[in-house]
């Protein structure tokens, strides 16, 4: 069987863009979701891998990300899926979560071959990290309820990308670690 890990992208986010205004209301609908998924895979004693914006602070580190999410005017969708001490940190600058990260020598010294990937934004930074995934052999689930978009007509089209030529498996969160 494959081992299973949970990737959570860019959830650890300030709010302070340009785009924020039609991000909030998204990740609103989709946190109880990303909730229960992080719940699911502690209990399970999953990997959980936070892959987060540096947002183009290059001296900080996942602590000082962690903190000014925290400080910004929507700490209340950043501290139900604050990480904990088990949880691995991925600091990348670019939409995907391989891009110039050591995030595919973390799973192969974790031994992850299947990724359930769940945040922020599906159109964007979700679908670039699956298809890196895809591109490295991994297999990959997308929690379709545990990711916000900007975008609903990209972050539909996305999917359905991500499902038809991607091979992932988009699947509502309850199912996602199955």
């Amino acid at each position: 069987m494959a081992k299973t890990a949970l990737v959570i992208i860019d959830m650890l986010n300030t709010y302070d863009h340009q785009d924020a205004d039609e991000l909030v209301p998204s990740v609103e609908q989709a946190l109880p979701s990303v909730v229960r998924l992080l719940e699911e895979a502690r209990r399970r004693g999953l990997p959980v891998i936070y892959a987060n914006d540096n947002f183009g602070k290059w001296r900080s580190h996942h602590g000082e990300i962690l903190q000014a999410a925290l400080a910004g005017p929507h700490a209340d969708l950043v501290e139900p899926v604050r990480p904990d001490a088990d949880s691995y940190f991925i600091v990348k600058a670019r939409h995907s979560a391989f891009y110039e990260t050591p995030l595919a020598y973390l799973l192969g010294t974790l031994g992850v071959s299947h990724l359930v990937l769940c945040g922020q934004v599906t159109e964007q930074c979700v679908l670039y990290s699956a298809l890196d995934a895809h591109i490295r052999h991994l297999r990959v689930t997308i929690a379709r309820d545990a990711v916000a978009h900007i975008h609903a007509d990209l972050a539909g089209a996305a999917l359905s990308m991500m499902e038809v030529n991607m091979a992932a498996r988009v699947v509502p969160a309850a199912e996602a670690l199955t």
